[in-house]
């Protein structure tokens, strides 16, 4: 019985050789001719290629401005409120020759600057994915706001208010215009 098996082995092992060395002798020879690709074929991978590498970029485009929108447009209203409030306790204070008033002042003006560098610092990180007349609105506010700091600080119980009104209505409107842009 050992002998059978053994038998078989050696069949089994001369049709692997075969095998083996049809394969081998099938592949050392070279198919004649010379490649060539089908123009129409490459032209519309080529255009997928781009068409698929467009939408991604796009898409990645649209995912930043969405979240710059949301992000900017989110802490406005908070980041400038504060200042909208310092900015009236400022001028209550004045009005009423209140004691507090030089505090009231400094507030309002550090208030203003701090959130103007706030948005500002908002617009920055956002690195462009900002609409250009949305970032513009936020330019005008940082401006504003800076200038009404500047104008705050500068009153006395004295000082004319021309200049300080002009920059209250100012940076009124610039936030009235970020708030309904947003």
């Amino acid at each position: 019985m050992r002998v059978l098996h053994a038998r078989r082995l050696g069949s089994v092992c001369a049709v692997v050789a075969v095998t083996v060395g049809a394969v081998l002798a099938g592949c050392a020879q070279q198919v004649p001719g010379t490649p060539t690709t089908d123009a129409a074929e490459v032209a519309a991978y080529k255009t997928a290629a781009a068409a698929t590498s467009s939408a991604a970029a796009s898409s990645r485009a649209a995912a930043a401005r969405d979240k710059a929108v949301t992000d900017n447009c989110t802490q406005f209203p908070t980041t400038t409120g504060a200042g909208v409030t310092a900015f009236n306790d400022f001028v209550s204070a004045h009005d009423s020759n209140a004691p507090d008033y030089a505090a009231k002042r400094e507030s309002a003006a550090t208030t203003l600057d701090n959130a103007a560098t706030k948005v500002e610092t908002g617009v920055v990180a956002a690195a462009g994915a900002l609409p250009t007349e949305l970032a513009d609105k936020f330019s005008a506010y940082v401006t504003a706001a800076r200038e009404l700091s500047t104008q705050t600080r500068k009153m006395t119980y004295n000082s004319p208010v021309d200049k300080l009104n002009t920059a209250s209505r100012a940076i009124n409107q610039a936030r009235t215009a970020v708030h309904d842009a947003c």
